[in-house]
């Protein structure tokens, strides 16, 4: 009798061992070393997020829709940085109003931005004078949104999105309709446009 028990309670120990195991195993969903697959093993687009910004009102909406796509973001930076003064819509000649008047201007841009391993494009930028700054119309003519679907998005006190729309529509992109947001956007109105992309 006691070399039966002997002899029983290893087995025992070993089918308790293998059942736990394997439940384990099948309540555990794989972990993926890509992070271009999601848990099925389908690939994902892989996005970016690409930003103008001078108040910071674009960035923080940038900033959150990085982190709700679980993008890369790169902010498109002036060469030559804009002062206070520059900015200043009331002074008729302003940096800011004599470019917008100026249907050639194409401020320089600091640094050239590759997006060539990505597919989708979130595309942000205050609105100014009912339009994108001129350094928006610099960065799309480096060619660098070619080929790519773009999600447009600005910041407004009170002007619309639309006349932006056609002018980046008006060079060929693969633009989806945008979203104006307030500098006041919550993080719940941002993540609620997304879900609905």
């Amino acid at each position: 009798m006691g070399k039966k028990l002997a002899v029983s309670i290893p087995i025992f120990i070993t089918i308790i061992v293998s059942v736990l195991v394997t439940t384990i195993m099948l309540n555990t969903k794989p972990e993926t070393s890509n992070p271009n697959l999601n848990n099925k093993g389908e690939t994902m687009e892989k996005s970016a997020v690409v930003y103008f910004s001078q108040t910071n009102n674009t960035k923080k909406v940038a900033e959150v829709i990085k982190n709700k796509t679980n993008s890369d973001i790169f902010e498109i930076r002036a060469k030559n940085p804009y002062s206070e003064e520059d900015l200043d819509w009331t002074i008729s000649d302003s940096r800011a109003n004599l470019e917008q008047n100026d249907p050639e201007a194409r401020p320089e841009i600091e640094t050239e931005i590759d997006l060539s391993a990505y597919e989708k494009i979130y595309l942000g930028y205050p609105i100014w004078w009912g339009t994108v700054p001129k350094i928006i119309n610099t960065f799309i003519e480096t060619d660098a949104l070619n080929g790519k679907e773009v999600v447009a998005f600005c910041t407004s006190g009170s002007s619309g999105i639309e006349e932006s729309l056609n002018t980046l529509k008006g060079y060929g992109l693969n633009v989806l309709d945008g979203r104006r947001f307030s500098a006041s956007a919550s993080e719940n109105e941002i993540s609620e446009w997304l879900k609905s992309l």
